[in-house]
């Protein structure tokens, strides 16, 4: 079976530095597009990064280049997010997703993606 599992989530203040891992259970995460996603309250669940595993291209929305970083780590079959000078506006539940197909940039709309994780809470308090 299939499954993505989401931690790291928490409570910083702004500036401060979050790590997300997601755990890739049930599949061999080479060749896979992997991206984060996350969604505020009230607002549709957007893109934040994407990297496909075995290649060193990343793709990052313009909001978090420069802050976030995303990696794999395919020996331990998991995919994270490092995020530097946190803002309040990064608050939302984060997911992580995956996909088979070739596409692989942040900017590809969540329809593309079938797998998804159960989410991790990121607050950012000013």
């Amino acid at each position: 079976q299939v499954q993505l599992v989401e931690s790291g989530g928490g409570s910083v203040q702004a500036g401060g530095s979050l790590r997300l891992s997601c755990v890739v259970f049930g599949y061999t995460i080479n060749n896979y597009c992997m991206g984060w996603f996350r969604q505020a309250p009230g607002k549709e669940r957007e893109g934040v990064a994407a990297i496909r595993a075995g290649y060193t291209q990343t793709s990052y929305v313009d909001s978090v280049k420069g802050r976030f970083t995303i990696s794999i780590d395919v020996a331990k079959a998991t995919l994270y997010l490092q995020m530097n000078s946190l803002e309040p506006e990064d608050t939302a539940m984060y997911y992580c997703a995956a996909h088979s197909r070739p596409a692989c940039w942040a900017q590809l709309p969540t329809t593309e993606f079938p797998i998804w994780g159960q989410g991790t809470q990121v607050t950012v308090s000013s």
